[in-house]
């Protein structure tokens, strides 16, 4: 989910005191309807052997490949270094890989489905996320330009803090513009927060945040986590105060925008794609759930879009 393979899901942090301690229901409640399927379609161990060897075989096999891909890409191995040290290891796997193909018809098809099924969940989401942003990025403001057109019409300001999710590079948020071109109004003071997940497990504190002022009394805000680390809008907000972030929470409202796409023929992905990654995101969890904001401190936009 963090680094953008999945759509988001429920998650329940089982403790106050330990990191990492955490329940995801759905989850959980598919590993069981999975469970119950496998043993009534298989009905005894001795038919499910086919189906395990499989599984432990191939685990093996994408193992060795992923050690390949991690001395080439991080380690920096050479090729030849890469071949004589995972040459060894990828030619049993591959043997052993090759005698379990005979059982694939006895029972092995059952964990190759699942994998070809979760591969292309993954893939559609990764790939849905990319044609989204392509279409969302050509309709983004800068918010050097919008902080001029503010300036130069100021609408009436209100009192508070506004505080507007915005994606990686959305520049300014939809969600900002739709509340601006609707209800005529501005918070007195703005902070426009983006969560970026970094390729790395965790990112210490003292790195984490980048507060910037701007005119207008606007802030923009950048909060870095791990994909280990799950974000909690309020508890960044608070830990935000030694940078100068001024902020009442009886005071702030959330405003976040709710995308709904509608699949179309034009050029991005196969329809029937189109069609799945609209269901996964329609199910995904609220931004405000994920993000931990207080439900009675948010505004959800939303915003239709077709791919």
């Amino acid at each position: 989910m963090q680094l953008g393979y999945l759509p988001r899901v429920e998650i329940l942090h089982t403790s106050e005191s330990e990191r990492g301690q955490i329940y995801l229901p759905a989850v959980n409640w598919l590993l069981l309807a999975a469970i119950i399927g496998l043993v009534l379609g298989f009905q005894s161990s001795s038919k499910l052997a086919a189906a395990y060897g499989i599984a432990v075989i191939s685990t093996m096999l994408m193992t060795t490949l992923l050690m390949c891909f991690i001395a080439l890409r991080v380690w920096q191995w050479s090729l030849l270094k890469t071949a004589i040290m995972m040459g060894f290891f990828l030619t049993v796997d591959l043997v052993f890989f090759s005698a379990a193909t005979l059982k694939i018809v006895e029972g092995g098809w059952f964990p190759i489905g699942v994998g070809v099924v979760i591969y292309t969940i993954m893939s559609t989401w990764r790939q849905g996320r990319t044609v989204l942003y392509k279409k969302l990025y050509p309709q983004a403001r800068s918010l050097e330009e919008f902080l001029v057109a503010v300036s130069k019409s100021p609408p009436a300001r209100v009192p508070g803090t506004a505080v507007y999710m915005a994606a990686p590079g959305e520049g300014v948020p939809h969600a900002l513009v739709h509340n601006l071109r609707h209800n005529q109004v501005l918070h007195e003071r703005v902070i426009i927060l983006t969560i970026l997940v970094e390729d790395v497990p965790r990112v210490d504190r003292g790195d984490r945040y980048a507060l910037q002022s701007l005119d207008q009394n606007f802030y923009t805000l950048t909060a870095r986590f791990g994909f280990m680390q799950f974000p909690d809008v309020p508890k960044v907000l608070e830990e935000c105060r030694p940078l100068g972030l001024k902020y009442k929470m009886n005071e702030t409202s959330f405003f976040v925008s709710r995308l709904r796409v509608m699949p179309t023929e034009a050029p991005g992905m196969a329809l029937w794609r189109e069609r799945l990654f609209a269901a996964m995101l329609r199910n995904a969890a609220h931004a405000t759930d994920f993000f931990r904001i207080p439900s009675n401190r948010v505004m959800e936009l939303d915003l239709r879009l077709e791919i």
